[in-house]
């Protein structure tokens, strides 16, 4: 992955924070000859900033939600940040940036970066637009199961549009890269136009790579679902002799100033002017401590992190006195933002090779993914963990579901740092790993002291001041934006309702 040279990012990022972080003003802008109304735009202005508006949300608000509800880290007992986030009491006032920066900022500059490129006949753009509008519908569908689609876009001829089905769009989506994939986009890219390409400076065979690693993604979603199409989709691609990702593929660089960092870094540490939001969880630092893995000391700053039960924030000095000293969740201003990482590629692939294909290849993928996430997380030793007898070692011999599991934990265990957290939530709700506790993390057999006792390390667990009942969050609620102004907005269902392609 290239270091990009951030040059016209300061105000695009700076504008994103302000728009998705920041205070509701009203603003006087005059026209600037120098920045030309969005009738004017090309794709190279109008791609890169909707690059910079998905990874703000992806690894800003959807990273916070991600990796409180995936049970990295849990709402700190010493502030009040996250606390509807780690009791699932959100509601249609909460995170609309989401659904409002997505839909309309970064969604409509690919849809416009398209439009453009097509009239020119540039089938370069044409597939880089088409693939992160793909990527960032995909992540609108997976949280709210319902969006605007087929109406979109169209401003104020339509102020209401309908919204359209998960699968409907998944279909369409899935369609529209397709398309993109089958022009002729090998004239390579001007070095003044691959300066809008963040992602891979222009490389086009990277882009075939995403696309295809892309659509793997959505067809393993369908698998509960649609299991007749998702089979198809898939063999497919490998008949087809698909190539997929085997370098990650989002922001690898922010500067680390002010307004130019990780937006996970800016908003969480930089903007609260603090530290100590997030603190490490049991549910995930139990079962890396146990296993005496090192990616502890690149998610925590330590390999001995003292950690918070998960939702555990109104307990008292006298109830969990080590609260007090509870570990930070590890950030840094330059963590990247994946869009896929690396590992993530490799461990989709291991399972769609033991799906459909026999398993044959399924642990040369999953041990690619495995010391992929070690390099990821800047650790050596994945090897020694996937030799055999290694804690990681593939279990070449069990049920399909003994691999699924042990496929889709390592994944979980991958995506901490990853810049999307929000997705290792989305395999949880579709594959049910990892598993979901039948007893909180303070009861004896969560953890239990004999390592040859039976034990849920690792397994998700119900917040402790969770409002619903006991039951999981499985999306988000439609924000006040869309549900007081459009009439077309879905009737709201309870967080804990299930997605279209949820298990």
């Amino acid at each position: 992955m290239k270091k990009i040279n951030i040059q016209y990012k300061p105000l695009i990022l700076s504008a994103l924070i302000f728009l998705t972080f920041g205070c509701k003003k009203t603003l006087d802008v005059n026209v600037d000859p120098n920045n030309p109304p969005i009738e004017q735009a090309s794709p190279e202005v109008l791609f890169p900033s909707g690059i910079m508006g998905t990874a703000g949300i992806v690894g800003g608000e959807l990273t916070i939600l991600g990796g409180i509800w995936s049970q990295y880290w849990t709402q700190s007992n010493a502030s009040n940040q996250y606390k509807t986030i780690d009791t699932y009491n959100l509601t249609r006032v909460d995170l609309n940036g989401p659904y409002d920066r997505l839909l309309s900022g970064s969604l409509a500059d690919f849809n416009l970066s398209i439009k453009l490129a097509q009239e020119r006949s540039d089938w370069r753009y044409n597939l880089m637009a088409t693939v992160m509008k793909a990527y960032t519908y995909q992540v609108l569908v997976d949280i709210y199961d319902q969006v605007p689609y087929t109406e979109a876009f169209q401003g104020a001829a339509n102020l209401q549009p309908k919204f359209d089905d998960g699968y409907s769009i998944y279909v369409a989506l899935l369609a529209e890269m397709d398309a993109a994939l089958a022009k002729d986009f090998s004239a390579p890219l001007t070095s003044s136009q691959a300066k809008g390409d963040f992602l891979f400076n222009g490389d086009m065979d990277s882009w075939v790579q995403f696309a295809n690693t892309l659509k793997l993604k959505m067809y393993l979603r369908m698998v509960n679902a649609k299991p007749a199409e998702a089979q198809a989709g898939i063999t497919k691609l490998y008949a087809d002799g698909a190539n997929f990702l085997t370098t990650s593929a989002g922001i690898a660089e922010f500067e680390g100033t002010p307004n130019n960092s990780n937006p996970f870094y800016e908003y969480n540490i930089r903007r609260l002017n603090t530290t100590t939001n997030v603190r490490a969880s049991k549910t995930l630092t139990t079962w890396l401590v146990k296993n005496g893995d090192l990616r502890t000391v690149t998610y925590f700053g330590t390999a001995t992190p003292t950690a918070m039960h998960q939702g555990d924030f109104a307990a008292t000095a006298q109830e969990q006195p080590s609260y007090s000293s509870a570990t930070v969740a590890a950030q840094d201003a330059t963590d990247p933002v994946w869009f896929i990482n690396e590992s993530e590629s490799y461990f989709m692939q291991a399972e769609a090779l033991e799906r459909y294909f026999g398993g044959a290849g399924a642990k040369a993928k999953y041990d690619a993914g495995v010391t992929a996430a070690f390099a990821e997380a800047s650790q050596s030793g994945g090897a020694a963990f996937i030799a055999p007898g290694g804690k990681y070692a593939y279990k070449s011999a069990g049920s399909f579901e003994d691999k699924l599991e042990q496929i889709i934990v390592q994944k979980w265990a991958s995506l901490p740092r990853s810049g999307h957290t929000i997705e290792a939530f989305f395999e949880q709700q579709r594959t049910g790993y990892p598993k979901n506790s039948p007893v909180y993390s303070t009861d004896p057999s969560y953890d239990p002291e004999n390592a040859a006792s039976p034990n849920h390390r690792g397994e998700w667990v119900y917040a402790k001041n969770g409002v619903t009942a006991g039951k999981f969050p499985k999306r988000l609620v439609f924000p006040a934006s869309s549900r007081d102004r459009n009439k077309n907005t879905p009737a709201e269902v309870p967080i804990y309702t299930k997605v279209w392609w949820g298990k």
